[in-house]
């Protein structure tokens, strides 16, 4: 799904191993509904996810900004989708590395494909499986957007993921807020997680919360943790 949300009628949105609500459910669209759809046509709804629109609220360019890359970071995009992210990680990091980890077959597809296009030598598409994102290798970030709320069982999801991350590496989570008004982005409220129930989700599974920023998203908030 990543991160992508703009469309309520759009397919699901590739959880990069997080496997969307768990076995069974249906699929979740970019903005975060469940639906029956999947990403049959990623060129069809790159269209959509990469909109304008959705560029207007969501501000990629200030998010990865934030995060202050080092050059050389190595990167994990859980759920990366089309790549709305994940490119403009890589560029952030050149010198590093991104996988952008889905769990829709042909979105790992149009990811090749996509980084082969661009020419971005240093991003990585990686199929994400049922029980977490396998990974080629610890990474310093992971980064999850308007993703976490699809968790099943995201305790035991971050809890596996210790091996996965490299000594001091940083856990990002932007998602939305509990709070909205009709025809906001973002799922319905059931869906929904507030900021201090996800950095609660979080600690239970062994991190700490080293950062919050509710200023930087009109409708979402930043988080950032780090290993005990």
């Amino acid at each position: 799904m990543e991160h992508q949300h703009g469309e309520a009628s759009g397919p699901d949105h590739g959880l990069g191993g997080v496997g969307h609500h768990g076995p069974g459910a249906h699929g979740v669209n970019e903005q975060g509904y469940r639906g029956p759809h999947r990403f049959d046509d990623p060129e069809l709804w790159t269209a959509r996810f990469e909109s304008d629109e959705r560029t207007s609220w969501q501000r990629p360019d200030e998010v990865v900004a934030s995060l202050g890359l080092a050059e050389d970071a190595i990167v994990a995009d859980i759920g990366a989708g089309t790549g709305y992210f994940a490119v403009r990680l890589a560029a952030a990091a050149p010198a590093g590395r991104v996988y952008a980890v889905d769990i829709e077959t042909p979105m790992v597809e149009w990811l090749a494909t996509r980084a082969k296009r661009e020419g971005l030598t240093n991003m990585s598409a990686v199929q994400g499986g049922p029980d977490g994102p396998a990974l080629p290798e610890p990474v310093d970030l992971l980064f999850m957007c308007n993703v976490f709320h699809h968790v099943a069982e995201p305790v035991a999801y971050f809890a596996g993921l210790a091996d996965q991350l490299r000594p001091g590496a940083r856990v990002v989570i932007v998602d939305f807020r509990k709070q909205f008004e009709e025809g906001d982005p973002g799922p319905p409220a059931a869906m929904r997680l507030s900021a201090d129930e996800t950095a609660a989700k979080l600690a239970e599974a062994g991190y700490i919360e080293t950062g919050r920023n509710l200023e930087l998203l009109e409708h979402q908030y930043l988080l950032e943790f780090r290993r005990k």
